[in-house]
This record gives structure tokens, C-alpha cells and sequence, in this order.
């Protein structure tokens, strides 16, 4: 299966107040829980923008992290616990679960809602 970087269209109305999870496509391999370290594809847009601010697929190697261990937002650790390999997933993560009211790097204003969708291409 060869993935392709995805678009992410500009959103319509406000934010969400929670996390929103969308399954595009359900993987069928080995599922991603807490405790596991799992390899995804991933590109992050802003909600108020739709501008992207970051993707794993520009630098053309995947994020490798551990699920759970709060080494990645908390929007993530939710998110894409319970994906299977060969998954994509649109996450929107509301700035709580986010970089809240820090931003992050200049590249994420306070208080913003992500769009991320990711690709689950391994769990170990």
C-alpha cells in the first residue's frame, strides 16, 4: 500500500469544544495501544487558518513516539489510540488537548484548534 500525503481542507464553523475523531480509512494490522511505540505519517493544520504548520511527510521520515507516555500532545495519545496499521485518521483537537495558550514555536498561536490527519504505519 502506497500512502500519498493528504490535503486537508479549509474548515467551516467554529471549533469543536472536544476532541473529534474520523476514521477515513480503518486499517486491518496491529493496533496501536498505551504503552506501545507507534510510527505515523501525520500533517497539522490550523483551524482558524487552514494553513498547514507541520507534516512528517515533508521531511520524508514518519514520527516514531510513545503512545500514551505524554511525549506528544494529549490530543494525540487520545486520538490515535486504537488505530491499526494501514489507518487514517482526521484528528481535531481543540487547544486543551493541544499547545493551549502557549502556542507552540511561532508556528501555532495561543488558544488554536489542530487538524491533524494521521497515518498509522507501525506499532512495536
Amino acid at each position: 500500500m502506497t500512502l500519498e500525503k493528504p490535503q486537508i481542507d479549509r474548515p467551516e464553523g467554529n471549533p469543536p469544544a472536544d476532541l473529534e475523531i474520523t476514521d477515513i480509512t480503518v486499517g486491518d494490522g496491529a493496533e496501536a495501544t498505551p504503552g506501545k511505540a507507534v510510527t505515523v505519517h501525520y500533517v497539522g493544520v490550523s483551524h482558524s487558518t487552514g494553513e498547514e504548520f507541520d507534516a512528517s511527510w515533508n521531511r520524508g521520515e514518519p514520527l516514531r513516539f510513545g503512545l500514551g507516555a505524554g511525549q506528544v500532545i494529549s490530543g494525540w495519545d487520545q486520538g490515535v489510540a486504537g488505530m491499526k496499521i494501514g489507518g487514517r485518521r482526521k484528528l481535531v483537537i481543540p487547544p486543551h488537548l493541544g499547545y493551549g495558550d502557549r502556542g507552540a514555536g511561532g508556528v501555532i498561536k495561543p488558544g488554536e484548534t489542530l487538524i491533524f490527519v494521521v497515518d498509522l504505519v507501525g506499532v512495536n
